[in-house]
């Protein structure tokens, strides 16, 4: 039975780790870096960082980011945003990222998937496809973080970069971001069964079992997530409400008391946090219960008690 990785999905705008809902509506967290840490501490297998404004200035500005943090965090780091030619690949790689993950270029030249695999090899380079579930039930791939479409059919794109040399997909409903209702399993079905390679399902965990059903009835590889772990760690758990100082403490200086509203109490006073928050080893350790093998890490074995 094949190892399932538990990934932490971090969207950075500047410095600040933000979280938002169907890539729109971004909220400052805290800081990536911090995030980051705490989540290899907490046991992740992989970490991934997408610069939410890179594809739409056409640059990734996270480089100093990625080096700091791979000077703290030794699991794989996978870089996305604004990754437009060999030399981006190159200096990310160089600052520390072991893999990047490509979109919006991949779509406008193919063949910068198969020249980078050719370089740096099939293993560093992800296929990150944005699929957005329109009316008619068919997918179609977008880019620039959710910005444009393609009239590329998502799951066909899956099989295309595959055959130019990608080692794995970044599979992300749209609809799905952020909302809390689960994996769309329908979607991550259809991609994993169309290819070869290991396919991370992303968009939509709302809660422990959500993980399990994205391997099991969808055959992902991988799970990644964001919401369910941000605001394990971001809200307080033993009263409702947080103040501006508890804020402060737990997220850092970016925090502001706009942001403190939104955490309390949602858009337009609607509760926003749609999850049911978890921990990295409370999902770990769920995903285990129900028969499904993960990556074993010294933050995982204190979770077992062994």
């Amino acid at each position: 039975m094949k190892s399932v990785r538990v990934i932490a999905r971090l969207d950075i705008k500047g410095p600040n780790l933000v979280k938002g809902i169907q890539f729109d509506g971004y909220r400052v967290l805290g800081t990536a870096e911090e995030f980051a840490d705490l989540y290899y501490r907490e046991g992740a297998d992989e970490l991934i960082y997408q610069d939410v404004v890179a594809s739409l200035y056409r640059r990734n500005s996270l480089l100093e980011i990625i080096r700091r943090t791979a000077k703290k965090i030794f699991i794989p780091l996978t870089v996305a945003g604004g990754i437009r030619s060999i030399e981006n690949i190159r200096e990310i790689l160089r600052a520390g990222a072991d893999k990047v993950a490509i979109n919006t270029a991949a779509t406008e030249n193919p063949n910068l998937i198969s020249e980078a695999a050719k370089v740096f090899g099939s293993q560093c380079i992800v296929s990150s496809i944005e699929a957005f579930r329109k009316k008619d039930d068919k997918y179609e791939a977008w880019v620039d973080y959710g910005r444009q479409t393609t009239n590329l059919d998502a799951i066909e794109w899956a099989k295309q970069v595959e055959s130019l040399g990608a080692g794995e997909i970044l599979l992300t409903s749209i609809n799905y971001d952020g909302m809390g209702k689960g994996y769309d399993l329908e979607l991550i079905k259809k991609v994993s069964s169309s290819v070869n390679i290991p396919v991370i399902a992303c968009g939509g965990a709302g809660k422990k079992d959500d993980f399990s059903q994205a391997v099991k009835e969808g055959n992902a590889d991988a799970v990644a997530a964001a919401s369910v772990f941000h605001y394990n760690y971001a809200t307080p758990k033993d009263k409702p409400f947080m103040s501006y100082s508890e804020a402060r403490l737990r997220m850092g200086e970016h925090i502001d008391s706009g942001n403190i509203d939104f955490l309390n109490h949602g858009y337009g006073r609607m509760r926003a946090i749609t999850v049911e928050p978890a921990s990295i080893k409370e999902v770990k350790l769920s995903m285990l219960e129900s028969g499904i093998v993960v990556r074993s890490s010294d933050s995982y074995c204190e979770v077992k008690n062994v």
